[in-house]
């Protein structure tokens, strides 16, 4: 018998199940995929290694580092090798295109080139939010937790923390469009804004909570951003050797079909396979709509709390596509840019905006020599996909926008392709078993809180990305160290956070 059961391997199963792992507690990890990670994972196909989703990173290495990844890892005795690099990416805009530094002042500057009234509008938005990220920032995500226990912990070891919020509690009750509203009109400026908003939640400015966007300002100029050498999946193998050290037990191809309930409370799960494992404790690191459509049965929730989260809004799911390229020729390139392909569109319309990574710039092992990898992924509603024969079809033409973007970065990506991988919402959904092939849960701010990790099941936990606000990778982790946290005493978290230091 196990303490604790955590259903999926993505960044938010593998913190929580970790933690616990090193406060002494019998964690067992079910992946239903044939590698860890979630969205996070990393796959090989003819000598290129990919990043299935996420390759921007702030702060993993570091002793002051914030981010949530390197805080638990540092709990579990692992680190990372990374390399450095900036400018962090490149915006393209049809007005321009320019790079993005991880210093505000170098960053303002080239928004200046484009409009100089607009960048000193900037420099006033900085102003409202970097203070409350310096209010934040002294208080650790890996001694938070998600109970009522959370107000002594607060106010007995970060009381002056606290007070130094109390400015900007308007802020950090707010969304970012509040600010920008407060600070920015130049248009372009505050498309600017609703772009990065966009890129880190899913929303706009208006829909993005404040401490998530102040977070991410502060953490970019101060820490810089890095790579993980061996890519996103050197994150994933780290987590996977930190929780086995401690005594944890990893399972992939290990689908888990049902939690068990009797009395309202878990006693364990089922696998696909019947076997039954008991524990009094299960961490669902699945999506809020399939953990409560597909792991549990009608009747285990109340009706009303279950309609009302079914209800939640998400996030669309995305076109990827992958590609191995020739990198002759390609010596000045740099490893993100984000694409905005008409400024008379939406950024959040599908296929305007593409995000790009081509993370063996930093990397060259995941490319065989002479070779590049190359991610590019834009918006798509999972509504009118299905596996018929226009699929292939549909597949191409879908594609067709995100190699529209990539041109913009290298004009003959077409000619240079020696491997093509596309994929749709389906595969997305089909892969990671996620709802719609979602990214999670889109609750806009002042429009209602994000549901939390508990759940009116006793023993049954959620995290993950339907959890907490933001679709990013401190995001996720962050909800996994609150639950993990939660099962646990003060003192337990106190002690093993102490030696770290």
């Amino acid at each position: 018998m196990f303490d604790v059961i955590v259903i999926g391997s993505g960044i938010g199963g593998l913190t929580a199940a970790g933690l616990l792992a090193r406060y002494g507690k019998r964690v067992v990890v079910y992946e239903s995929h044939t590698v860890f990670g979630g969205a996070a994972h990393s796959f090989k196909r003819q000598g290129f290694e990919f990043d299935s989703g996420p390759s921007f990173y702030c702060g993993l290495t570091g002793a002051e580092s914030l981010n949530p990844v390197k805080q638990v890892l540092d709990i579990l005795g692992e680190s990372l090798q990374t390399v450095t690099y900036d400018p962090l990416g490149h915006y393209h805009f049809p007005e321009g295109s320019f790079p993005v530094y991880s210093n505000l002042q170098r960053y303002q500057d080239e928004v200046a080139k484009i409009t100089p009234q607009g960048s000193a509008e900037l420099q006033r938005f900085y102003q409202r939010m970097l203070p409350l990220y310096a209010a934040m920032k002294e208080i650790p995500t890996v001694t938070l937790r998600s109970d009522w226990q959370l107000i002594p912990v607060l106010l007995g070891n970060y009381g002056l923390s606290l007070l130094k919020m109390l400015p900007h509690l308007p802020i950090l009750q707010g969304s970012v469009g509040d600010v920008m509203d407060s600070t920015i009109k130049d248009s372009w400026v505050r498309r600017l804004i609703d772009l990065e908003c966009f890129l880190l939640s899913g929303l706009k400015a208006n829909g993005t909570v404040a401490p998530e966007v102040a977070f991410m300002l502060g953490e970019r100029s101060r820490a810089g951003v890095e790579y993980p050498i061996g890519g996103t999946g050197a994150i994933i193998d780290a987590f996977v050797r930190g929780i086995e050290r401690f005594g944890g037990v990893m399972r992939s191809r290990s689908h888990v079909n049902q939690v068990l309930i009797s009395n309202n409370s878990v006693t364990g799960v089922q696998l696909q396979n019947g076997e039954v494992i008991s524990a009094p404790v299960v961490i669902s690191n699945a999506t809020l709509w399939d953990t409560y459509t597909e792991l549990l049965q009608p009747n285990d929730l109340p009706e009303t709390y279950r309609r009302d989260a079914l209800d939640t809004g998400y996030v669309d799911s995305f076109m990827h596509l992958h590609l191995g390229i020739r990198s002759d020729g390609l010596e000045n390139l740099t490893g993100h840019h984000v694409v905005v392909q008409d400024s008379h569109e939406d950024i959040t319309v599908p296929g305007n905006t593409c995000m790009i990574s081509i993370p063996s710039v930093w990397d060259a092992n995941l490319a065989p020599a002479g070779h590049h990898v190359v991610h590019a992924y834009t918006l798509e509603p999972y509504a009118g996909w299905q596996r018929d024969d226009g699929y292939e079809q549909k597949k191409r033409q879908k594609a067709d926008v995100l190699y529209q973007a990539l041109a913009k970065v290298i004009p003959d990506i077409r000619e240079r392709v020696t491997l093509e991988l596309i994929g749709t919402p389906l595969t997305h959904a089909h892969y990671l078993r996620r709802y719609k092939g979602t990214y999670g849960a889109a609750i806009p701010a002042n429009q209602g809180m994000f549901p939390s990790t508990h759940t009116p099941i006793s023993g049954l936990y959620r995290v993950g990305d339907s959890t907490i606000p933001g679709i990013g990778v401190p995001a996720v982790a962050a909800s996994g160290i609150l639950c993990a946290n939660t099962l646990v005493s003060p003192q337990v978290v106190k002690e093993i956070c102490s030696k770290l230091n």
